[in-house]
Formats: C-alpha cells, structure tokens, sequence
C-alpha cells in the first residue's frame, strides 16, 4: 500500500470532491442558501401553488346539467353567476365583515394582555403566560367550538348569542392566541427605556401609547391581523356549530362541494377569499408594516 512522506495513506478523490464542493459552498453563501430552500420552495410550488392553480383552472369549467360530470370547457359562467347574484355578494360582504369584527375583537384584548405579559410579568411569569395562551391550540377545535354551542345555543346560559354573533365570538376566542404572540413577541422588542424617557419627558400614558408603544407595535399587529382575518375569512365549521341559518363563503364552498356536487363552481367561490386576501396584504404593505416584521 502506497504512502505519503509522513506515512498517511493518500487522499481518496471523492474526498477531494467532498472538499472542493464544501468549499465552494462557503465561498458562495448564496448557492448554498438555494440548496438549502430548493426542497421547500419545491414542495411550495407543487403543494400550494400548484393546488391553487388546479383551483383558478377548475373554476373556469362547468357541469353537466343532466348527469352532473365535470365538463372541462372554458366558461366564464360560474363568475358571472357569483358577481351577478345577490346572494352571493351578501355572503361575501357578510364574511369580510365577520372577519374585520373577529380581528377588532382580538385586538382589543390580545393588546393589554400581550402589554402586560411584556412589560409588567417577571421572566418567569412570562413563561407561565406563554404557555397559558398556547394551552387552548392544544384542544380540539371542535371540542372548543361545541363547547361555546353549549353556552350560546337556544338553551344555553347565552342564548340570546346564538346566530352570527356566537359565530364571531367563537372565531373570537379561536384565534386569539395567534393575535396575543405577534403583538407579545413585537411588544418584548419595545426598549423599556423608551418607555422611561417617554415618562420623564411628562407625556402621560395616552400620548405614550400613541407615540410610542403604537408605532412600534404596529407591524406585529398586523401580523396577529393577518392570521385572524384570513383563519375567519375561510372558516366554515364554527358557523356550522354555532351559527344556525347565518352562512359564510366557506359554508358556499363546502356546500357546493359535497350536497350539490358543483365543483366548478365551489371553485369560483373559493377564489373570493384568495383575491380578498391579496388585497389585504397589499394594503398591509402600503402601510409599511410588513417589511419591518
């Protein structure tokens, strides 16, 4: 066997392979950094964009009126039936409308709670919070929202609620953990100092608030609105639980899918909450908040 000078055996080429792609790799960070995203960019691209996509296309053919097959022919039909009929724009305003109350709701409850898990709790009663407000995402969804069924049903102790405003409430305290984090975690980032100069400057606690704990909070509020706006917008099962009559854009979309066997259409509608969602983003990065998450 074959040594070197100092008795080593002599490197095998695929370990100077090895040693010039590793190299390589470190002097260019930004190939390694595609390398390490191409598998999730992958699984991106076919899982969710590629479904959306199969979703825009399908929304485009029709069925048969007499057997109910998918006809894959072009037609504008299932959108003109959506912006044409009245119920449907009613359906669409009403869940856009759920959807902004279910966000204002937990705003106004997840602010003081994520101010006072920040700024007031010591380290180690803002573990125990944390923990407190990701307890309920252990449950069951269906659990939690037959539980509020039970209190806000015909002869519950809220009965009066039953309807569309126990829906709201339900995706009320569905969501709010996740408009508690973002707001906690943007609030935790919030020099207490600031807070101290604000003081000493003798601005009183309104104008501390608006000057300086609201500008700087901000993008995590949109962020926690982002998840309640878009969780209420597609939601479909709550308003079938707790909702009676009332319907929303998801109930159009399931119900087309399963009783009336409609899939085309279903599609058209299921595309409502996609541009909605488009707009709300844009509109959210007009403020500027989302490049400073």
């Amino acid at each position: 066997m074959t040594t070197t000078a100092q008795g080593a055996p002599p490197a095998s080429p695929a370990g100077g392979v090895r040693r010039r792609v590793a190299a390589g790799l470190h002097r260019h960070a930004g190939l390694r950094l595609s390398l390490l995203l191409s598998a999730p960019l992958a699984w991106l691209g076919v899982a969710y964009l590629g479904a959306l996509a199969a979703l825009f296309v399908t929304a485009f053919w029709g069925t048969d009126p007499f057997t109910g097959e998918l006809v894959r022919v072009f037609t504008w039909a299932n959108f003109r039936d959506l912006v044409t009929g009245e119920v449907y724009r009613t359906i669409a305003l009403r869940s856009v409308g759920v959807a902004a109350a279910v966000t204002l709701i937990d705003l106004v409850v997840a602010f003081p709670m994520a101010f006072a898990m920040a700024k007031l709790a010591s380290p180690r009663a803002q573990r125990w919070l944390v923990i407190a407000v990701l307890t309920p995402l252990w449950a069951s969804y269906l659990v939690k929202a037959y539980a509020w069924r039970v209190m806000l049903g015909a002869e519950g102790l809220l009965g009066w609620g039953y309807g569309l405003t126990a829906t709201v409430l339900t995706l009320a305290y569905l969501w709010l953990p996740y408009m508690i984090l973002p707001i906690y975690a943007g609030l935790e980032r919030l020099p207490g100092s600031m807070l101290d100069a604000a003081a000493d400057l003798g601005a009183r606690g309104g104008r501390v608030f608006r000057t300086v704990v609201w500008p700087l909070a901000f993008p995590a509020v949109v962020a926690g609105s982002v998840f309640t706006f878009s969780l209420s917008l597609g939601d479909y099962i709550a308003v079938k639980i707790v909702g009676g009559k009332s319907q929303l854009i998801g109930n159009v979309v399931y119900d087309n899918i399963g009783a009336a066997n409609n899939l085309p259409f279903a599609a058209a509608v299921a595309t409502v909450p996609v541009l909605i969602m488009l707009g709300y983003l844009a509109a959210a990065r007009r403020t500027g908040a989302l490049e400073n998450l």
